[in-house]
Protein backbone atom coordinates (compact mmCIF):
# COMPACT_ATOMS: atom_id res chain seq x y z
CA UNK A 1 0.00 0.00 0.00
CA UNK A 2 1.13 3.48 -1.35
CA UNK A 3 2.40 5.59 2.58
CA UNK A 4 0.31 8.48 1.10
CA UNK A 5 -2.96 7.11 -0.28
CA UNK A 6 -5.10 8.04 2.77
CA UNK A 7 -3.35 11.35 2.32
CA UNK A 8 -4.29 11.71 -1.21
CA UNK A 9 -7.95 10.61 -0.20
CA UNK A 10 -8.12 13.44 2.15
CA UNK A 11 -7.36 16.31 -0.26
CA UNK A 12 -8.67 14.23 -4.07
CA UNK A 13 -12.76 13.01 -2.51
CA UNK A 14 -15.08 15.54 -3.90
CA UNK A 15 -18.75 15.63 -2.53
CA UNK A 16 -19.80 13.97 -5.94
CA UNK A 17 -17.59 10.77 -4.87
CA UNK A 18 -19.44 10.52 -1.61
CA UNK A 19 -22.42 7.98 -1.79
CA UNK A 20 -25.74 9.53 -0.63
CA UNK A 21 -25.68 7.37 2.03
CA UNK A 22 -22.33 8.65 3.57
CA UNK A 23 -23.75 12.03 2.44
CA UNK A 24 -26.93 11.81 4.59
CA UNK A 25 -25.17 10.18 7.30
CA UNK A 26 -22.98 13.45 7.72
CA UNK A 27 -25.60 15.43 8.09
CA UNK A 28 -27.37 13.35 10.50
CA UNK A 29 -24.11 13.04 12.94
CA UNK A 30 -23.72 16.86 12.51
CA UNK A 31 -27.33 17.56 13.65
CA UNK A 32 -26.89 14.70 16.35
CA UNK A 33 -23.75 16.42 17.36
CA UNK A 34 -24.63 20.23 17.91
CA UNK A 35 -27.57 18.60 20.01
CA UNK A 36 -25.72 17.09 22.42
CA UNK A 37 -23.24 20.38 22.83
CA UNK A 38 -25.97 22.67 23.03
CA UNK A 39 -27.44 19.94 25.73
CA UNK A 40 -23.97 20.17 27.64
CA UNK A 41 -23.18 23.71 27.46
CA UNK A 42 -25.10 24.64 31.23
CA UNK A 43 -22.67 21.79 32.59
CA UNK A 44 -20.18 23.02 34.98
CA UNK A 45 -17.32 21.69 32.64
CA UNK A 46 -18.41 23.41 29.86
CA UNK A 47 -18.12 26.53 31.90
CA UNK A 48 -15.05 25.84 33.40
CA UNK A 49 -13.35 25.61 29.57
CA UNK A 50 -15.11 28.14 28.21
CA UNK A 51 -14.11 30.29 30.91
CA UNK A 52 -10.43 28.97 30.48
CA UNK A 53 -9.94 29.22 26.88
CA UNK A 54 -11.82 32.89 26.26
CA UNK A 55 -9.18 34.14 29.45
CA UNK A 56 -6.31 31.92 29.32
CA UNK A 57 -6.04 31.20 25.38
CA UNK A 58 -6.69 34.25 23.88
CA UNK A 59 -7.34 35.30 20.30
CA UNK A 60 -10.38 35.88 17.68
CA UNK A 61 -11.42 32.72 16.69
CA UNK A 62 -15.42 32.54 17.48
CA UNK A 63 -16.29 29.80 20.38
CA UNK A 64 -19.25 27.61 20.39
CA UNK A 65 -22.20 28.71 22.27
CA UNK A 66 -20.64 31.51 23.44
CA UNK A 67 -20.07 35.49 22.84
CA UNK A 68 -16.60 35.04 23.60
CA UNK A 69 -13.73 34.13 21.69
CA UNK A 70 -10.72 32.32 22.07
CA UNK A 71 -7.52 31.17 19.92
CA UNK A 72 -8.09 28.33 17.23
CA UNK A 73 -6.65 26.04 19.65
CA UNK A 74 -8.43 27.52 22.41
CA UNK A 75 -12.07 27.45 20.61
CA UNK A 76 -11.62 24.24 19.24
CA UNK A 77 -10.75 22.44 23.28
CA UNK A 78 -13.67 24.13 24.24
CA UNK A 79 -16.07 23.01 21.84
CA UNK A 80 -14.76 19.32 22.06
CA UNK A 81 -15.01 19.39 26.08
CA UNK A 82 -18.63 21.10 25.94
CA UNK A 83 -19.50 18.17 23.70
CA UNK A 84 -17.83 15.50 25.68
CA UNK A 85 -19.31 16.94 28.51
CA UNK A 86 -22.46 15.02 28.23
CA UNK A 87 -22.45 11.73 26.76
CA UNK A 88 -24.72 11.06 24.42
CA UNK A 89 -23.05 11.86 21.37
CA UNK A 90 -22.29 9.26 17.99
CA UNK A 91 -19.70 6.41 18.26
CA UNK A 92 -18.56 3.92 16.24
CA UNK A 93 -18.17 0.41 18.11
CA UNK A 94 -14.90 -0.71 16.74
CA UNK A 95 -13.10 2.34 17.13
CA UNK A 96 -14.45 2.16 20.97
CA UNK A 97 -15.24 5.85 20.55
CA UNK A 98 -16.38 8.92 19.16
CA UNK A 99 -14.99 10.74 15.95
CA UNK A 100 -17.04 13.10 16.10
CA UNK A 101 -16.71 14.62 19.33
CA UNK A 102 -12.73 16.20 18.60
CA UNK A 103 -13.55 16.14 14.95
CA UNK A 104 -16.63 18.60 14.46
CA UNK A 105 -14.69 21.59 16.77
CA UNK A 106 -11.60 21.44 14.53
CA UNK A 107 -13.84 21.32 11.17
CA UNK A 108 -15.68 24.28 12.88
CA UNK A 109 -12.58 26.27 13.34
CA UNK A 110 -11.27 26.02 10.15
CA UNK A 111 -14.42 26.22 8.57
CA UNK A 112 -15.19 29.62 9.53
CA UNK A 113 -11.58 30.81 9.32
CA UNK A 114 -11.43 30.00 5.49
CA UNK A 115 -15.37 30.64 4.66
CA UNK A 116 -15.66 28.06 2.88
CA UNK A 117 -18.59 26.18 1.23
CA UNK A 118 -21.57 24.15 3.32
CA UNK A 119 -20.22 21.18 0.89
CA UNK A 120 -16.77 21.66 1.51
CA UNK A 121 -17.15 21.54 5.26
CA UNK A 122 -19.63 18.20 4.69
CA UNK A 123 -17.02 16.80 2.65
CA UNK A 124 -13.94 17.19 4.95
CA UNK A 125 -16.25 15.61 7.59
CA UNK A 126 -16.74 12.39 5.50
CA UNK A 127 -13.35 12.83 5.55
CA UNK A 128 -12.39 12.66 8.67
CA UNK A 129 -14.46 10.42 9.82
CA UNK A 130 -12.92 7.85 7.51
CA UNK A 131 -9.37 8.54 8.71
CA UNK A 132 -10.68 8.50 12.59
CA UNK A 133 -12.65 5.09 12.61
CA UNK A 134 -9.80 3.62 10.53
CA UNK A 135 -7.03 5.22 12.72
CA UNK A 136 -9.23 4.36 15.41
CA UNK A 137 -9.07 0.68 14.63
CA UNK A 138 -5.61 0.59 13.94
CA UNK A 139 -4.47 2.25 16.99
CA UNK A 140 -6.32 -0.71 19.01
CA UNK A 141 -5.15 -3.17 17.05
CA UNK A 142 -1.51 -2.44 17.36
CA UNK A 143 -1.34 -1.15 20.95
CA UNK A 144 -2.08 -2.48 24.08
CA UNK A 145 -3.27 -0.23 25.89
CA UNK A 146 -6.91 1.12 25.55
CA UNK A 147 -6.50 5.10 24.94
CA UNK A 148 -9.26 7.48 25.08
CA UNK A 149 -11.05 9.04 21.88
CA UNK A 150 -8.81 12.13 21.67
CA UNK A 151 -5.61 10.23 20.93
CA UNK A 152 -6.80 8.84 17.58
CA UNK A 153 -9.53 11.87 17.62
CA UNK A 154 -6.26 14.52 16.70
CA UNK A 155 -5.20 12.58 14.06
CA UNK A 156 -9.09 12.39 12.46
CA UNK A 157 -8.67 16.34 13.39
CA UNK A 158 -5.49 17.01 11.94
CA UNK A 159 -6.53 15.11 8.20
CA UNK A 160 -9.91 17.40 7.60
CA UNK A 161 -8.01 20.41 9.13
CA UNK A 162 -5.07 20.03 6.58
CA UNK A 163 -7.85 19.85 3.80
CA UNK A 164 -10.04 23.10 4.62
CA UNK A 165 -6.46 24.62 5.48
CA UNK A 166 -5.15 23.99 2.01
CA UNK A 167 -2.26 22.26 2.79
CA UNK A 168 -0.56 20.18 0.73
CA UNK A 169 0.47 16.39 0.64
CA UNK A 170 3.78 16.36 2.49
CA UNK A 171 2.48 19.00 4.77
CA UNK A 172 -0.66 16.66 5.58
CA UNK A 173 1.40 13.95 6.16
CA UNK A 174 2.93 15.86 8.72
CA UNK A 175 0.26 17.13 10.24
CA UNK A 176 -1.08 13.47 10.93
CA UNK A 177 1.99 12.38 12.16
CA UNK A 178 2.56 15.55 14.63
CA UNK A 179 -1.23 14.77 15.89
CA UNK A 180 -0.83 11.54 16.53
CA UNK A 181 2.96 11.69 18.21
CA UNK A 182 1.18 14.37 20.46
CA UNK A 183 -2.62 13.43 20.71
CA UNK A 184 -3.77 12.24 24.22
CA UNK A 185 -2.65 8.76 25.27
CA UNK A 186 -4.96 8.59 27.78
CA UNK A 187 -5.97 5.81 29.46
CA UNK A 188 -9.78 5.38 29.05
CA UNK A 189 -10.48 2.92 31.86
CA UNK A 190 -8.50 5.06 34.10
CA UNK A 191 -11.50 7.55 33.16
CA UNK A 192 -13.82 4.35 34.43
CA UNK A 193 -12.54 3.44 37.42
CA UNK A 194 -12.74 7.38 38.69
CA UNK A 195 -15.22 9.56 36.54
CA UNK A 196 -14.06 13.20 36.80
CA UNK A 197 -14.35 16.32 34.25
CA UNK A 198 -11.71 14.17 32.41
CA UNK A 199 -13.78 12.40 30.18
CA UNK A 200 -13.29 10.74 26.42
CA UNK A 201 -10.33 13.31 25.25
CA UNK A 202 -12.15 14.99 23.05
CA UNK A 203 -11.34 18.64 23.73
CA UNK A 204 -7.57 17.72 24.17
CA UNK A 205 -8.19 16.01 20.86
CA UNK A 206 -9.16 18.54 19.13
CA UNK A 207 -6.63 21.36 20.46
CA UNK A 208 -3.83 18.69 19.11
CA UNK A 209 -5.23 18.21 15.57
CA UNK A 210 -5.82 21.51 15.33
CA UNK A 211 -2.11 22.59 16.51
CA UNK A 212 -0.82 20.01 14.09
CA UNK A 213 -2.36 21.41 10.99
CA UNK A 214 -0.74 25.16 12.38
CA UNK A 215 2.51 23.86 12.85
CA UNK A 216 2.38 21.68 9.42
CA UNK A 217 1.40 24.75 7.73
CA UNK A 218 4.72 26.70 9.37
CA UNK A 219 7.03 24.05 8.39
CA UNK A 220 7.15 21.84 11.39
CA UNK A 221 7.71 18.31 11.00
CA UNK A 222 6.33 15.00 12.27
CA UNK A 223 7.49 11.47 12.08
CA UNK A 224 4.50 9.28 9.82
CA UNK A 225 1.47 8.60 11.66
CA UNK A 226 2.22 5.17 12.28
CA UNK A 227 -1.71 4.36 12.41
CA UNK A 228 -1.99 5.72 9.02
CA UNK A 229 1.26 4.46 7.39
CA UNK A 230 2.55 0.91 8.90
CA UNK A 231 -0.80 -0.56 9.21
CA UNK A 232 -2.15 -1.23 5.80
CA UNK A 233 -4.52 -3.87 6.64
CA UNK A 234 -6.39 -1.16 8.03
CA UNK A 235 -7.00 1.27 5.06
CA UNK A 236 -8.00 -1.53 2.55
CA UNK A 237 -11.11 -0.51 2.40
CA UNK A 238 -11.31 3.57 2.38
CA UNK A 239 -13.24 5.27 -0.51
CA UNK A 240 -14.70 1.84 -0.41
CA UNK A 241 -16.60 1.25 2.56
CA UNK A 242 -18.07 4.20 4.26
CA UNK A 243 -17.81 4.00 7.28
CA UNK A 244 -19.18 7.29 8.04
CA UNK A 245 -22.77 4.70 7.10
CA UNK A 246 -21.54 2.87 10.39
CA UNK A 247 -22.41 4.56 13.46
CA UNK A 248 -24.31 4.51 16.16
CA UNK A 249 -26.24 6.90 17.87
CA UNK A 250 -27.40 7.16 21.71
CA UNK A 251 -30.84 7.75 23.11
CA UNK A 252 -29.86 8.36 26.45
CA UNK A 253 -26.68 10.84 27.39
CA UNK A 254 -24.45 8.44 29.74
CA UNK A 255 -22.12 6.10 28.71
CA UNK A 256 -22.96 3.37 25.56
CA UNK A 257 -21.76 0.49 27.99
CA UNK A 258 -24.67 0.93 30.46
CA UNK A 259 -27.46 1.63 27.51
CA UNK A 260 -28.37 -2.12 26.64
CA UNK A 261 -28.66 -1.96 30.48
CA UNK A 262 -30.74 0.26 30.54
CA UNK A 263 -32.89 -1.11 27.85
CA UNK A 264 -33.35 -4.20 29.88
CA UNK A 265 -34.84 -2.58 32.66
CA UNK A 266 -37.26 -0.44 30.49
CA UNK A 267 -38.39 -3.64 28.57
CA UNK A 268 -39.19 -5.17 31.74
CA UNK A 269 -40.65 -2.30 33.52
CA UNK A 270 -43.00 -1.91 30.41
CA UNK A 271 -43.85 -5.30 30.09
CA UNK A 272 -44.93 -5.86 33.57
CA UNK A 273 -45.90 -2.40 34.20
CA UNK A 274 -43.84 -2.27 37.44
CA UNK A 275 -43.33 0.04 40.08
CA UNK A 276 -40.18 1.01 41.67
CA UNK A 277 -40.87 0.10 45.01
CA UNK A 278 -42.28 -3.51 43.71
CA UNK A 279 -38.54 -4.39 43.02
CA UNK A 280 -36.18 -4.95 45.34
CA UNK A 281 -33.09 -5.77 43.46
CA UNK A 282 -31.34 -4.92 40.34
CA UNK A 283 -28.91 -7.72 38.39
CA UNK A 284 -27.18 -7.03 35.25
CA UNK A 285 -25.31 -9.93 33.42
CA UNK A 286 -23.03 -7.86 30.63
CA UNK A 287 -18.99 -7.88 29.90
CA UNK A 288 -16.01 -6.40 31.61
CA UNK A 289 -15.78 -2.70 30.79
CA UNK A 290 -19.71 -2.45 31.62
CA UNK A 291 -18.87 -3.76 35.12
CA UNK A 292 -16.37 -0.98 35.47
CA UNK A 293 -18.81 1.48 35.71
CA UNK A 294 -19.20 0.66 39.33
CA UNK A 295 -20.11 4.12 40.95
CA UNK A 296 -23.12 3.57 42.75
CA UNK A 297 -23.65 6.85 44.79
CA UNK A 298 -22.66 9.47 42.15
CA UNK A 299 -21.89 12.93 43.09
CA UNK A 300 -21.41 14.91 39.73
CA UNK A 301 -23.09 14.62 36.16
CA UNK A 302 -19.84 12.95 35.18
CA UNK A 303 -19.79 9.96 37.80
CA UNK A 304 -23.67 9.13 36.77
CA UNK A 305 -22.77 9.43 33.08
CA UNK A 306 -19.80 6.56 33.70
CA UNK A 307 -22.01 4.46 36.23
CA UNK A 308 -24.52 1.63 34.94
CA UNK A 309 -26.05 1.01 38.25
CA UNK A 310 -27.41 4.67 38.57
CA UNK A 311 -28.88 4.96 34.88
CA UNK A 312 -30.33 1.14 35.32
CA UNK A 313 -31.91 3.01 38.66
CA UNK A 314 -33.20 5.89 36.95
CA UNK A 315 -34.91 4.23 34.22
CA UNK A 316 -36.31 1.92 36.83
CA UNK A 317 -37.83 4.57 38.98
CA UNK A 318 -38.64 7.09 36.41
CA UNK A 319 -39.35 5.42 32.47
CA UNK A 320 -36.95 7.39 31.11
CA UNK A 321 -33.25 8.98 31.36
CA UNK A 322 -33.00 12.43 30.31
CA UNK A 323 -29.94 14.72 31.12
CA UNK A 324 -32.04 16.35 34.44
CA UNK A 325 -32.13 12.47 35.89
CA UNK A 326 -28.25 12.39 35.95
CA UNK A 327 -27.74 15.94 37.41
CA UNK A 328 -28.27 18.10 40.49
CA UNK A 329 -31.45 16.58 42.76
CA UNK A 330 -31.61 13.73 40.97
CA UNK A 331 -27.93 12.57 42.33
CA UNK A 332 -29.97 12.41 45.77
CA UNK A 333 -33.17 10.81 44.95
CA UNK A 334 -33.93 7.73 47.89
CA UNK A 335 -35.38 5.63 45.70
CA UNK A 336 -32.72 5.86 43.21
CA UNK A 337 -30.58 5.29 45.39
CA UNK A 338 -31.83 2.27 47.23
CA UNK A 339 -31.65 0.89 43.48
CA UNK A 340 -28.48 1.87 42.40
CA UNK A 341 -26.40 0.90 45.76
CA UNK A 342 -28.24 -2.85 45.63
CA UNK A 343 -27.68 -3.51 42.16
CA UNK A 344 -25.15 -6.40 41.34
CA UNK A 345 -23.06 -6.75 38.27
CA UNK A 346 -21.77 -9.82 36.70
CA UNK A 347 -19.24 -10.34 34.08
CA UNK A 348 -20.68 -12.65 31.82
CA UNK A 349 -18.26 -14.48 28.85
CA UNK A 350 -21.04 -14.24 26.46
CA UNK A 351 -20.89 -10.53 26.41
CA UNK A 352 -17.46 -10.49 27.03
CA UNK A 353 -16.91 -12.31 23.52
CA UNK A 354 -19.35 -10.28 21.43
CA UNK A 355 -17.06 -7.16 22.75
CA UNK A 356 -16.75 -4.08 20.85
CA UNK A 357 -18.55 -5.20 18.38
CA UNK A 358 -21.47 -5.36 20.15
CA UNK A 359 -22.52 -4.38 23.88
CA UNK A 360 -24.92 -7.03 25.16
CA UNK A 361 -26.34 -7.11 28.52
CA UNK A 362 -29.04 -9.34 30.54
CA UNK A 363 -30.96 -8.23 33.39
CA UNK A 364 -33.07 -9.67 35.99
CA UNK A 365 -35.52 -7.87 38.39
CA UNK A 366 -36.01 -9.63 42.02
CA UNK A 367 -39.23 -8.83 43.05
CA UNK A 368 -40.33 -7.45 47.22
CA UNK A 369 -42.80 -10.81 45.95
CA UNK A 370 -39.68 -13.25 45.71
CA UNK A 371 -40.11 -13.97 42.35
CA UNK A 372 -37.58 -12.70 39.74
CA UNK A 373 -37.99 -11.17 35.97
CA UNK A 374 -35.57 -11.77 33.28
CA UNK A 375 -34.67 -9.66 30.23
CA UNK A 376 -33.72 -11.34 26.72
CA UNK A 377 -30.09 -10.48 26.37
CA UNK A 378 -30.27 -6.96 25.33
CA UNK A 379 -28.37 -4.37 22.57
CA UNK A 380 -28.61 -0.86 22.64
CA UNK A 381 -30.99 1.06 20.66
CA UNK A 382 -29.78 2.99 18.02
CA UNK A 383 -27.25 0.82 16.61
CA UNK A 384 -25.24 0.87 13.00
CA UNK A 385 -27.76 -2.27 12.12
CA UNK A 386 -30.82 -0.65 13.29
CA UNK A 387 -30.06 3.17 13.04
CA UNK A 388 -32.36 6.20 14.43
CA UNK A 389 -34.97 7.67 11.85
CA UNK A 390 -34.55 11.49 10.77
CA UNK A 391 -37.16 11.71 12.92
CA UNK A 392 -36.09 10.47 16.09
CA UNK A 393 -32.96 12.24 15.79
CA UNK A 394 -34.54 15.45 14.95
CA UNK A 395 -36.81 14.94 18.32
CA UNK A 396 -33.36 14.13 20.15
CA UNK A 397 -31.38 17.27 18.45
CA UNK A 398 -34.88 19.28 19.86
CA UNK A 399 -34.89 17.95 23.52
CA UNK A 400 -31.52 18.73 24.46
CA UNK A 401 -30.96 22.01 21.91
CA UNK A 402 -34.78 23.45 21.74
CA UNK A 403 -34.65 24.73 26.08
CA UNK A 404 -31.11 26.24 25.99
CA UNK A 405 -31.26 27.78 22.65
CA UNK A 406 -35.12 28.60 22.17
CA UNK A 407 -36.57 26.96 19.46
CA UNK A 408 -36.59 29.21 17.10
CA UNK A 409 -32.60 29.32 17.00
CA UNK A 410 -33.06 25.31 17.12
CA UNK A 411 -35.18 24.97 14.15
CA UNK A 412 -32.82 27.31 12.59
CA UNK A 413 -30.12 25.21 13.35
CA UNK A 414 -31.58 22.38 11.92
CA UNK A 415 -32.50 23.79 8.59
CA UNK A 416 -29.28 24.49 7.77
CA UNK A 417 -27.76 21.14 8.68
CA UNK A 418 -30.16 19.37 6.66
CA UNK A 419 -29.81 21.48 3.33
CA UNK A 420 -25.82 22.73 4.05
CA UNK A 421 -24.58 21.45 0.39
CA UNK A 422 -26.81 23.78 -0.83
CA UNK A 423 -25.71 26.96 1.26
CA UNK A 424 -22.52 28.62 3.16
CA UNK A 425 -21.22 26.87 5.97
CA UNK A 426 -22.25 30.62 7.44
CA UNK A 427 -25.48 29.64 6.79
CA UNK A 428 -25.24 27.74 9.86
CA UNK A 429 -22.36 29.09 11.93
CA UNK A 430 -24.06 32.26 12.55
CA UNK A 431 -26.80 30.21 14.92
CA UNK A 432 -23.59 28.58 16.74
CA UNK A 433 -20.75 31.22 17.59
CA UNK A 434 -23.29 32.87 19.90
CA UNK A 435 -24.47 32.35 23.55
CA UNK A 436 -27.98 31.90 24.50
CA UNK A 437 -30.02 33.97 24.69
Amino acid sequence: MDALNPTRFIHALSWDQIPQAARHAAKRSLLDTLGVAAGGHGTRLSRIIRDHAAEDMPGRASMLFDDRTASLTGAAMAAGMMIDSLDGHDGYNPAKGHIGAPLLPGLLAFGIEQDVSGKDFLTAMVAGYEIGARTATAQHGTCPDYHTSGSWGAVAVAAAGSRLKGLDLQQTRHAMGIAEYHGPRSQMMRCIDTPTMLKDGAGWGALCGVSAVQLAQRGFTGAPAITVEQAPEYWETLGQDWLITQQYFKPYPVCRWAQAPVEGVLALRAAHQLRSKQVQKITIETFHESCRLATARPQSTEEAQYSTSFPCAVALVRGALTPADIADDALNDPEILRLSTGLEMVEHDYANDAFPAQRYARVTLTLTSGDALHSDWMSPLWTAEAPPSDTELSDKFHDLAGPVLGKVRADAIEAAVWDLEARALSDLTQHLMSAPD
